[in-house]
């Protein structure tokens, strides 16, 4: 397997500064957090969703871009992805990130899913997200990018059962999967072997990161309440050895993609962690 790093985690970081970093630390890939950045998002301090120094603004120009991925095959790091935070239907925006990705280097992009939060029908929203997918598929197929759908809480693909139902008519060389145990601790549990199994062809993607739940109490109605927190790697309730070996069951070699909020370490110390951490657990394995 190999190692990248999803920039939103370093926001402290330029994108030269990240290059360099994950030369330094033995990484082999990046995925470049693409949106856009507001003048007054700027003068704030740097945050993973807000003034995130690590991201690739739509406004980049193309010799901008050009110079990025010079750097980074000079370094010898691989452009795995442009992630972005696409509306499921966009098909304008998801043209235009499918069109940096290109210029980068990059064979993988994120693409929309629609939210779910009991305001509209489930059937109605996998409806319109097939139809996006129809048009993706097609785009992704023109510029031989893969579309991702993800596994992420308080979407309608939560699970990886869920994700491939939204995705298995579909060619598998076009639309994929990205799969993240650590947001299914929020929403959308199941056993990791199961769901990559049936996943198949359509798993292109892993994310690495990690979440317990604590119960935090509440003053109104004397009740308390469980909230999930973002944790280190190794401290949060998924278990990576059980999935690293049910990854290497399935066959996968792909990217393990870093993407820890935990906050525990500097950002440079947590880059270091996670790669040195996983290269003990496959070892061991």
């Amino acid at each position: 397997m190999k190692f990248s790093v999803f920039t939103v985690i370093a926001p402290d970081l330029t994108p030269d500064e990240i290059l360099t970093s994950l030369k330094e630390y033995g990484y082999d890939g990046v995925e470049w957090r693409y949106k856009e950045k507001p003048q007054k998002l700027q003068e704030e301090k740097p945050s993973f969703w807000g003034n995130n120094l690590c991201t690739i603004a739509p406004d980049y120009s193309k010799e901008k871009l050009t110079r990025l991925l010079e750097k980074t095959k000079k370094l010898g790091i691989e452009t795995v992805s442009v992630t972005p935070y696409l509306a499921c239907g966009d098909i304008e925006e998801t043209e235009k990130v499918l069109h940096v990705a290109e210029t980068l280097g990059a064979s993988m992009i994120r693409v929309g899913v629609p939210s779910y939060n009991r305001s509209e029908n489930y059937h109605d929203l996998f409806e319109k997200a097939v139809r996006y997918l129809h048009e993706v598929e097609e785009m992704c197929k023109q510029y031989n990018i893969k579309g991702l759908v993800e596994t992420h809480h308080m979407t309608i693909t939560p699970s990886a059962s869920l994700a491939y139902r939204l995705v298995n008519t579909f060619d598998p060389k076009h639309i994929g999967v990205l799969y993240d145990p650590g947001n299914m601790v929020h929403e959308g549990y199941e056993n990791y072997r199961m769901g990559l199994e049936l996943l198949g062809p359509y798993l292109a993607h892993v994310h690495a990161k990690n979440t317990g739940w604590e119960k935090k109490e509440r003053h109104k109605e004397d009740k308390s309440e469980w909230t999930a927190e973002w944790k280190l790697i190794e401290e949060g309730l998924v278990d990576w050895k059980q999935v690293l070996t049910d990854l290497k069951a399935v066959g996968y070699d792909g990217y393990i993609g870093m993407e820890d909020f935990s906050m525990q370490k500097s950002t440079k110390e947590t880059l270091k962690h996670n790669i040195n951490w996983f290269k003990t657990m496959l070892n061991q394995g």
